[in-house]
């Protein structure tokens, strides 16, 4: 063989091998809603982890691996959700799960999470149940949806509002929320001026509506998501209904803000996360410049969870070892101890998966953007 040839063929397997490097991927999967009540907050949500995980991976990914989102739709049923997961894990055998959307849809997830030890980073849902007691795969980013309840009736309660009432879809994600809430009417020393559910899968307002008018509140704390809370507000101001609506992180995108039409003005929108015009904070400053460096791209509450959630995947990627597993994943971010994401820092131990405790509250004002 000449050296002529040897070179030829060196070459060859130098760029095969490079080839195969640049096809190299680290598998992450989500279920979540891209379409159904909540596409719009799952769109930007997921949008924001993408806009940090491209990042990461034009810096040459995690140790040469590139970061790929595999995405499916759960069209926000629980059910289409565990099967989603169980097709992810299992046919397409992902390193981990992310970024899940809705409670109920997260706890048919966690079965398989134990059964075949994969982490699920970031659920976007701030179920107690998620929380408490602690699931060893399952990484909490953003606060509970209790603490949300609790800081809304306390915030309403200061400011001399006493006739609260509560509107929440029937399932475990209302059942929380509701728990947060009477915890909070329970420290202002008040009861609720009412309380009514709704069917999570065939939401009729026909039958809440009239408790809402009897009781007459001041303030309703509206528990549900994304397009079914937007119809629920129409209908309430229809029948005359004028009291101040609150809702919860899981409609804090600009989609909602959309959804609610001529009826956003005034909705108070509990936040988990700083302001996405807080550029004094170093987590926002960030993403601020990676979307402005992508051109058309607003931040929105919803997509600086997403990023926050693709900060803490990324930090426990470059920490699991080499090669990557989901085992080495998990001890990564068991031994991520306060991790600063940019002015706010986030924790994990193996008796602590709690994640942050931020909660705000901002309104919606005239512009149609959240203000605090």
């Amino acid at each position: 063989m000449t050296l002529h040839t040897l070179l030829r063929a060196a070459l060859g397997a130098c760029l095969l091998a490079a080839s195969v490097a640049s096809q190299a991927q680290i598998l992450i999967g989500q279920t979540a809603g891209f379409s159904g009540p909540v596409a719009a907050g799952v769109k930007e949500t997921t949008a924001g982890a993408q806009l940090y995980l491209d990042a990461i991976n034009a810096e040459g990914g995690i140790g040469g691996q590139r970061i790929e989102l595999v995405s499916l739709d759960d069209k926000f049923d629980p059910k289409l959700a565990g099967e989603n997961a169980r097709t992810l894990i299992v046919e397409r055998q992902v390193l981990s799960m992310f970024l899940t959307r809705g409670t109920p849809h997260t706890q048919a997830i966690m079965p398989l999470l134990t059964q075949y030890g994969v982490p699920l980073v970031g659920p976007s849902t701030g179920a107690m149940v998620l929380h408490d007691p602690v699931h060893p795969w399952l990484f909490n980013v953003r606060a509970t949806y209790q603490r949300e309840a609790e800081r809304a009736v306390a915030h309403l309660a200061l400011i001399g509002v006493t006739r609260i009432g509560v509107i929440h879809v029937d399932d475990s994600f209302g059942a929380d929320l509701l728990t947060g809430a009477r915890r909070g009417f329970a420290a202002a020393k008040l009861e609720p001026a009412f309380v009514a559910t709704f069917d999570r899968a065939k939401p009729d307002f026909s039958t809440v509506l009239p408790a809402a008018v009897r009781a007459n509140p001041q303030a309703l704390l509206f528990i549900g998501s994304g397009n079914v809370v937007a119809e629920g507000v129409a209908a309430l101001r229809v029948r005359g209904v004028t009291a101040q609506v609150v809702t919860f992180s899981n409609n804090a995108s600009g989609g909602f803000i959309k959804s609610l039409g001529a009826n956003a003005q005034g909705v108070i929108v509990a936040q988990v996360f700083p302001s996405e015009r807080s550029m004094s904070t170093g987590f926002v400053k960030e993403a601020a410049a990676l979307a402005a460096a992508k051109g058309d791209f607003a931040l929105s509450p919803a997509v600086l969870e997403g990023f926050a959630a693709a900060k803490v995947l990324v930090a426990g990627l470059r920490r699991a070892g080499n090669p990557v597993t989901r085992e080495g994943l998990q001890r990564a971010l068991n031994g991520l101890s306060r991790f600063d994401l940019g002015g706010i820092e986030v924790g994990y131990s193996p008796r602590d998966h709690t994640g942050l405790d931020f909660v705000d509250l901002s309104i919606i004002g005239a512009n149609g953007r959240f203000m605090r």
